[in-house]
């Protein structure tokens, strides 16, 4: 086998999908879960594994250092409510915690990366090995988007794309070229269902990623729960940016969507600043 590649693995499945994809090309994946959020079926989806509490940046560290890491990923989500309550930091997480003046998603995993690269450990894209599942241009359902919904389409882009030049969120929800409901630490579906409600039905959810994505880490990604969360309030589009985010579960999108009359859509701007798909 290759050098062993790192694996810092939030929640859901993104990081059993990278394990797989890295051990078929033959590299060895040492793997960080964390405790109440990487799935237990981590553990047999990759060669080696250490559990850490959210925070404990020395062990992560260590760990690496002992199975020869030099490079990792970042895959998975962390619920970002826990930085309120679970945070047990150890010493050198403590010690980076108290020199960040801005808590937001960016700011703190810029900082990891720039601690791990400071100890010989580089950190590379999340999406290595996996290019298959970023989000594809076009309708990809059978229903397509009227003309009312295209110009929500272009609203909500130029919206989102304000909440995540400030790092707020990546996904917008509108109705009528009206802003119902923004994402921020709450999370994709959580914002789905406030602005669905509040839209009563027809909602548009678009999602891209922030002006300065850093593709190692954080990229938006959709799957059948953000289709199902949006059928449950009876939305009616989901528009993605197209190239620049994860798809999982597409299949299963798919046949959600028809049946709940959604519409899917992969969007992208061009260099005159339009929108295609």
């Amino acid at each position: 086998m290759d050098l062993p590649v790192g694996l810092i693995a939030g929640g859901g499945q993104f990081p059993l999908l990278f394990a797989e994809a890295a051990r078929s090309r033959g590299r060895r994946v040492v793997a960080i879960g964390h405790l109440s959020e990487s799935l237990p079926e981590l553990e047999d989806a990759v060669d080696a594994l250490c559990w850490v509490k959210l925070g404990q940046l020395g062990k992560i560290i260590s760990f690496f250092q002992k199975q020869g890491v030099k490079e990792t990923v970042f895959a998975g989500a962390i619920t970002k409510t826990r930085i309120f309550r679970d945070v047990l930091p150890d010493l050198k997480g403590l010690s980076l915690w108290n020199k960040i003046d801005v808590h937001q998603d960016d700011a703190i995993l810029r900082a990891v990366a720039e601690v791990l690269e400071n100890e010989g450990i580089r950190v590379v894209a999340s999406t290595c090995y996996l290019e298959h599942l970023l989000f594809p241009r076009g309708v990809i359902t059978r229903k397509k988007p009227t003309a009312e919904q295209v110009e929500d389409i272009r609203f909500g882009w130029q919206m989102a794309r304000e909440i995540g030049r400030l790092d707020i969120g990546q996904c917008v929800i509108v109705r009528d070229r009206s802003v119902v409901a923004v994402e921020a630490i709450e999370g994709t579906d959580a914002a789905i269902r406030r602005g669905g409600e509040l839209a009563e039905s027809g909602a548009v959810v678009v999602k891209i990623k922030k002006p300065n994505q850093d593709f190692r880490f954080d990229l938006p990604a959709t799957g059948i729960q953000t289709v199902e969360t949006l059928a449950g309030v009876r939305g009616s589009v989901l528009a993605v940016e197209a190239g620049q985010s994860l798809i999982f579960d597409k299949d299963e999108m798919i046949r959600a969507a028809d049946k709940a009359g959604i519409v899917i859509i992969g969007i992208s701007e061009n260099e005159q600043g339009q929108l295609e798909y």
